[in-house]
Formats: structure tokens, C-alpha cells, sequence
């Protein structure tokens, strides 16, 4: 009789202890400063019940493209003019959770030290992608290098240019591979994400940079079906919390703003 009460106690401490199993949450990130922040909630997380597991992606495309999928849960890497065009153009209806941080997006050279030391038909590099051409050029534009034909359009590419004063020659390439041409132009647009991993810092080394009051919000995205889910939620909240926000301003140091 005591074997089989003893028997019986096990089977439930087992039955409990598998419905009280975290719930997995499988989330694509690029390495900085994404996959750094969403690796301080990860504790945080396992405490409410959510076991985050993070997928570091180098590229903008293929997290998008998994979530829509369903192959990953959600993502921390976009702002909402490129999640926007992103569904625009490749069909999915990804949508935002939570804005979390402002990367501060800038132009850096090795062969000037001052913008207005760029000289006639001088080559400078920006993203090729939609939203991040236009950022790079709105930046350029207010600088006083170039002026666009809509001075809002955030989808501008070169050919939106109204006035090249200086007769600048844009080469464009995809966001990951920009550092790496810095030193054969004369001004490079990198987004703030691939400038850290470069070994740049934005508040020390760009020659125009956006202010913190940039509307380029970095967003968790998910799906229509699951942003609302319980783990979603959670990792919302801690990716907002003080916590979160301490740790962005100390180890970033203006490179990358809390929006929150």
C-alpha cells in the first residue's frame, strides 16, 4: 500500500512539474544592441514563466520573413518605417508590440573630420533598403548636403534628390555590409546597430547624427495571432522596465536611447 501511495505522489509531482514547464518564446534579433538587451530579461523572464530563447540574425530580411512564417514567435530589430514597407512589399502583416530604443543613425568618414569639409563629387555610402535610404538621406538633407524633392519622404533614394549641390555619388549597399567600405568613401551612412558591432560609437565618432528625438523607434514585432499572447506581454514589459532602461543609458552611453 505504501508503494503504491509512494508510486502515486511521484506521478503528480511529475504531472505538476510538467504543466508548470516554461513556456518557450523563440525571438530573432540582431547581435547589438537587440540580442544584448533581450539577454538581460532573459532571468526576468524565466522567473514568470517564459524560457526566452534568442536567434541572432545579421541581415533584415529573414527575421521578418520567419516570423511571418511562424518559425520564430517575434522579432527586436526594426523601426516602423521598415516594417511597414517590409509588408508592403513582401505581402505579411507583421505588426509592432512595444517601441523600445532609438539608434541614433549617423554619417562617419576616415578622410574628413567635419561635414562641410566633403568635397565636390565625393562618394557616400547608404543603405540600399527603402527606410533606410530615406533615413540616410533626410539625415544628409538636414545637414544641408542635399535637399529631396519631398523633404519628408522617408522611402527617398537617390533619385528623390532635388538639389546635389556638391555632386556627391551615392553607392548603395546593404546595411550589414557599410562598415565595411568606410574606408574607401568619403562619407558612410551606418545604422547605429552595425556601427556599434564595428567598433564605432555614434556619440563620439559621426559627423552628423540624428537627435533623441529621432522617430525611428526600434519595435518587438510580432504576428496579429500572438502579439497579444501571455509571453508576448511579458517580454513587453521587460523590455520597458526600469531595468532595461538603466542598462541601455549606462552601457551605450547615447548611443542607443531608451523610447520609453
Amino acid at each position: 500500500m505504501k508503494k503504491v501511495l509512494l508510486f502515486t505522489a511521484l506521478a503528480a509531482a511529475l504531472t505538476a512539474g510538467f504543466a508548470q514547464a516554461n513556456e518557450k518564446l523563440i525571438v530573432a534579433a540582431t547581435p547589438v544592441p537587440h540580442a544584448e538587451i533581450l539577454e538581460l530579461v532573459k532571468p526576468t523572464l524565466a522567473k514568470e514563466g517564459v524560457d526566452l530563447e534568442i536567434k541572432v540574425f545579421t541581415d533584415y530580411v529573414q527575421p521578418n520573413v520567419q516570423v511571418a512564417e511562424k518559425r520564430l514567435d517575434a522579432n527586436y530589430f526594426q523601426t516602423l518605417p521598415y516594417l511597414e514597407n517590409f509588408n508592403k512589399g513582401k505581402g505579411t502583416n507583421l505588426v509592432t508590440v512595444v517601441g523600445v530604443h532609438v539608434e541614433p543613425f549617423g554619417g562617419y568618414s576616415k578622410k574628413i573630420k567635419n561635414i562641410s569639409e566633403l568635397k565636390d563629387g565625393a562618394t557616400v555610402a547608404i543603405p540600399n533598403e527603402g527606410s533606410n535610404s530615406g533615413r540616410a538621406l533626410l539625415l544628409l538633407q538636414k545637414a544641408g548636403v542635399i535637399t529631396l524633392k519631398d523633404p519628408t519622404n522617408a522611402l527617398a533614394t537617390p533619385k528623390d534628390i532635388a538639389s546635389n549641390p556638391k555632386n556627391l555619388k551615392f553607392k548603395e549597399l546593404e546595411s550589414a555590409l557599410l562598415p565595411r567600405v568606410l574606408d574607401q568613401v568619403d562619407l558612410d551612412l551606418i545604422n547605429t546597430n552595425y556601427a556599434l558591432e564595428a567598433g564605432l560609437n555614434p556619440a563620439r565618432d559621426a559627423l552628423i547624427i540624428e537627435d533623441a528625438k529621432s522617430p525611428y523607434v526600434n519595435f518587438l514585432v510580432a504576428r496579429p495571432d500572438n502579439k497579444d499572447s501571455a509571453a508576448i506581454q511579458k517580454l513587453a514589459k521587460a523590455l520597458t522596465s526600469p531595468e532595461v532602461k538603466a542598462f541601455i543609458e549606462k552601457k551605450y552611453n547615447g548611443a542607443v536611447v531608451p523610447a520609453f
